[in-house]
């Protein structure tokens, strides 16, 4: 397989399946596309070829067919290793996981839009002002608590549903956010979110991140150059 994404420093997208692939030991080749969302770059007409969509990330089998948005990707993954607990084994914990990745797909729009991920910065000035000035983005950050207390609770840890799987790749890049902006957790959360760091996967993701370097300007409403 090989999976097409973005900056590992930006791309919170394209970190999912990347990550799920890396921790589940499945082989694919990475291939990374610069971001640039200029009209007829290099970037868009790369993505043509695959997805009508012009977005990272996109899976692509060895025979062209392609898979495209994080949750299509990480079912496809499920359905090639079913040996793999890449969903709960228990139907109803299963379901319980994919309402919380749809959750997450579909909402949490004002943490999305004011905490961009950004891994190579450190910002908890621009996240300490957010939570005082932006009600929403203090209630998504009350309800992404409340879901990782309470799966925690239920399932004992040491992630979400007990074992790693699709579930703590879909909310890895949230853990992201909250650490660049340095915003608060309960204790619990915030030990699940050190753990989903250091996990196998999360933690390569985060190494070629730091290494990548790269500066987009179009992606930093907080910074003006690399620190």
């Amino acid at each position: 397989m090989h999976l097409i994404i973005g900056n590992k420093n930006y791309s919170s997208w394209s970190m999912r399946p990347w990550v799920l692939l890396k921790a589940f030991g499945i082989p694919f080749e990475e291939r990374k596309l610069r971001f640039d969302f200029a009209p007829g770059s290099d970037f868009y007409r790369e993505l043509a070829r695959y997805t009508p969509t012009g977005k990272v990330p996109v899976l692509i089998e060895d025979e062209g067919f392609a898979v495209w948005d994080t949750l299509a990707i990480a079912e496809h993954i499920a359905e090639r290793h079913p040996e793999l607990p890449i969903w709960p084994r228990d139907v109803r914990q299963r379901s319980r996981a994919r309402s919380l990745c749809a959750e997450m797909h579909a909402g949490f729009g004002a943490l999305r839009q004011n905490c961009p991920m950004n891994i190579e910065a450190s910002l908890p000035e621009v996240g300490t002002r957010l939570l005082a000035e932006q009600p929403q983005v203090r209630a998504d950050l009350a309800r992404i608590d409340a879901i990782w207390s309470e799966q925690l609770a239920a399932s004992g840890g040491p992630f979400l549903f007990g074992e790693f799987g699709a579930i703590d790749a879909y909310f890895a890049p949230v853990v992201m956010r909250i650490h660049s902006y340095g915003l608060p957790l309960s204790p619990a959360s915030a030990a699940y979110a050190q753990r989903v760091r250091q996990a196998p996967g999360v933690a390569d993701w985060i190494s070629d991140a730091l290494a990548e370097q790269d500066f987009l300007d179009f992606e930093e409403p907080y910074r003006s150059a690399r620190t």
